[in-house]
């Protein structure tokens, strides 16, 4: 069996379209205890947000950048 290292590098080696299309796959397959309806905006919200990027509309940043980038606004 794969360890998840493994599975990672593997993964982030696949074109972006295939990346994509993995992580809906993925966040689709999670449960989640929130509301449906919340739910469903989160889910809108995240797929115009995919959308944008794969128009070229948007540009995705790393993970730990954007957490540096919000933990700066909410710092004193």
């Amino acid at each position: 069996m794969r360890s998840i290292e493994q599975l990672t590098e593997e993964i982030l080696s696949l074109p972006s379209a295939s990346r994509v299309l993995l992580a809906d796959r993925l966040v689709e397959s999670l449960e989640f205890d929130t509301d449906s309806a919340i739910q469903a905006v989160w889910v809108t919200e995240a797929k115009r947000r995919r959308d944008e990027v794969q128009d070229g509309f948007g540009q995705p940043i790393p993970g730990e950048e954007a957490l540096a980038q919000v933990r700066r606004l909410i710092e004193p």
